[in-house]
């Protein structure tokens, strides 16, 4: 009589439905942790306010016992929970306040308490039982110490201090009967050897924060996976010699717990911290993309545990419910990935990627079940899994189209390689950029630089500049002084401008006739100097000024020290009332001089004064014999070229070529820095 053979399809039916469906049940508090007794059948969940074991039906799950019974104290308030691998009626909690309690399932008295260990000061973040040793228990607590406690003498055995932060997690490896493994808050690992309890035997820096849980591979020897605040779930392997990370998960939110899903070589599941509350299974082949996540807690999951089999598990939670997932109601992400990607690369090279599902390519191409197989077993034993059980990281097709023409991409090669931005003065930064240009047939650009020389290549004043044109001959000099001198015949000193060394002339009218008045003309120098050091004129930068009149240097401490009692009183106004000014006033002439206003300066000279109100220094040598004989002040607002050169930059940004338009406004700087806004 031959044996039936169970078909795969026929199997899984069957391991589904004998472990039930997806259920849930509300409890009393906020969950903590929770561990499965060995043949899976109950669970038991833990918390502040929570100590609870529940049978695992078909249908539902099921209260059997409730352990916070008689004197509640903070012995009941329970950071993490273990059941006992070997022996059914024995468990193990760590409470907050560093107590470490075994409970004995098997009492007949109301409290199931057996012994508690107050060996610790702070916190006991983690317990476990060793695999096969039944009386050994190994802690770890927020004091930075573990210890090892025998269950048979109600003592501490051994006591390890990694000379770190606290402990988060620690656990036997399944493989090595000695060895365990701690994680800590700095986001180191170390492995110990319990024989040894002075040092650790290997230490290595898994997280760049905490490293909040960590657990061994069920079926690699040398494999540990660690999580931590990081966001990260990474694997390591060689820890017998150096430690070396082989793969990186990445996710979305810091990484509370993690558990290997059993025979999926590749698969292991994790919960988060904070923000995300569902439980994802990774594949870690495919780091971003969950392989399956489960969606059913309304917040973030505080721990999971494998009912002994890949399909079923269960998880608990903040939000005061106890959960077990069945695989078959999981949802999918890389089914609702976007089966098609491009990109484009700088030299013009566009990547396509597309799923083999959509007629790309063969659907089974690339796929491989021999890695989720036991390599333990031979090929006659063993299992396996589904299609649906199965990645589809590598089901799609790659196609690469490269770009022939690269004229482009090598000038902005060598120009990004050739070009000077600074370290240079800028005239020379621009001839060399422009030469660079000229060498690569970017003709365009190179002129474009030899116009920002030229452009900026000198400071451009930020005020009108007052330009003024002399014309001078030597004989209207001696017929304006002829005049002057007849016109103030009490004048002792003709010929002050020959002896002075450099003269102070200020910007007068287009004549360069001075005003006719009684006064003597040191009396008029006197008035002259009174009403510009009223009006400001004696504090403006230069040592000399131009106009009509006498050619002489106002001294205030001439003035000051030789008429003592003088009344320095400032008058009301600097400049007196002048008279109406008319649209073009009448060439003067001999009679007209003596009907000008009584003032210091003709008109023309006041405006000519208000608007360039810059003084220049010129020596008398180069007065004589050549004197001034008429000025004619035009004011000019300078070019404002700067909007022009914005544009140019925007036109070569609009074209593709951000290159030049960075590289001008890196070398122009300052000169520029108003209208950077506008250019970006």
């Amino acid at each position: 009589m031959q044996p039936q053979v169970m078909s795969k399809a026929a199997h899984s039916e069957w391991v589904t439905s004998s472990m039930g469906r997806t259920m849930n049940v509300t409890v009393d508090a906020t969950i903590t942790a929770l561990s499965i007794r060995r043949d899976a059948s109950q669970v038991v969940v833990v918390g502040r306010n929570l100590f609870k074991i529940y049978s695992i039906e078909d249908e539902e799950f099921v209260e059997k016992a409730n352990l916070r019974v008689g004197r509640i104290n903070l012995n009941y308030s329970s950071a993490d929970v273990v059941w006992h691998p070997l022996d059914d009626n024995l468990l193990a909690s760590a409470a907050t306040n560093g107590a470490v309690i075994t409970w004995n399932l098997g009492k007949e008295s109301r409290s199931k308490q057996d012994h508690i260990f107050v060996d610790h000061k702070r916190t006991v973040n983690k317990v476990c039982f060793h695999p096969s040793e039944s009386n050994m228990l190994l802690s770890g607590s927020q004091d930075g110490f573990m210890k090892s406690f025998d269950l048979r003498k109600k003592e501490v055995a051994s006591t390890f201090h990694g000379k770190s932060d606290s402990v988060r997690d620690i656990q036997f490896s399944p493989f090595q009967y000695f060895v365990f493994a701690a994680a800590f808050e700095n986001g180191s690992v170390q492995l110990w050897d319990i024989r040894r309890t002075d040092k650790y035997y290997q230490q290595f820096t898994a997280h760049s924060g905490p490293t909040f849980s960590l657990d061994w591979h069920t079926e690699e020897r040398n494999w540990i996976a660690t999580a931590g605040r990081d966001k990260t779930i990474k694997i390591w392997t060689d820890l017998a010699l150096k430690p070396t990370l082989q793969n990186t998960v990445q996710t979305i939110a810091s990484v509370a717990r993690i558990k290997w899903r059993p025979q999926r070589r590749y698969h292991i599941a994790s919960c988060s911290l904070l923000v995300d509350h569902s439980v994802n299974i990774w594949d870690i082949r495919r780091p971003f993309i969950p392989f399956a996540t489960f969606e059913e807690h309304k917040d973030v999951a505080t721990g999971i545990v494998w009912r002994h089999d890949p399909h079923v598990f269960l998880s608990g939670s903040k939000d005061l419910t106890l959960y077990q997932h069945v695989f078959r109601d999981a949802k999918k992400p890389a089914e609702k990935a976007n089966p098609v990607g491009v990109d484009i690369n700088i030299y013009g090279d566009v990547c396509h990627a597309a799923s083999d599902s959509l007629g790309g390519g063969s659907n089974h191409r690339g796929t491989s079940t021999a890695s989720y197989s036991s390599t333990k077993l031979p090929a006659f034993f063993r299992k396996n899994p589904e299609p649906e059980e199965q990645t589809r990281a590598v089901c799609s097709t790659v196609n690469i189209f490269q770009n022939q023409d690269l004229k482009f991409s090598e000038g902005f090669c060598k120009s990004a390689m050739n070009y000077q931005l600074s370290g240079r003065p800028f005239t020379e930064l621009c001839d060399h950029n422009a030469k660079i240009a000229q060498d690569l047939d970017r003709h365009q650009i190179a002129q474009s630089w030899k116009m920002l020389k030229l452009l900026y290549r000198d400071t451009v004043p930020s005020t009108p500049t007052s330009f003024t044109r002399t014309v001078v001959t030597d004989k209207l000099e001696k017929d304006e002084k002829g005049r002057a001198d007849s016109m103030n015949p009490n004048s002792d000193t003709p010929g002050k401008s020959e002896s002075k060394t450099e003269a102070n002339i200020p910007l007068g009218d287009s004549t360069g006739v001075t005003s006719d008045n009684d006064e003597s003309e040191s009396d008029l120098e006197h008035d002259r100097a009174l009403t510009s050091l009223a009006s400001g004129l004696t504090q403006m930068h230069g040592d000399f000024f131009f106009g009509d009149g006498e050619v002489e240097v106002f001294d205030y401490e001439t003035y000051s020290g030789t008429e003592h009692g003088e009344d320095w009183t400032l008058p009301t106004e600097a400049f007196q009332p002048r008279h109406e000014i008319t649209d073009r006033a009448p060439t003067p002439g001999a009679g007209d001089l003596q009907e000008r206003p009584d003032s210091p300066s003709s008109i023309d000279e006041s405006e000519t004064l208000s608007i360039s109100n810059q003084f220049l220094s010129v020596p008398s040598a180069d007065l004589n014999p050549v004197a001034i004989s008429a000025v004619l002040s035009t004011s000019l607002t300078p070019w404002q070229f700067t909007p022009i050169v914005v544009n140019m930059l925007q036109f070569y940004a609009e074209q593709g070529d951000v290159q030049t338009s960075v590289t001008a406004l890196i070398v122009l700087g300052d000169r520029i820095r108003r209208d950077r806004k506008s250019v970006v």
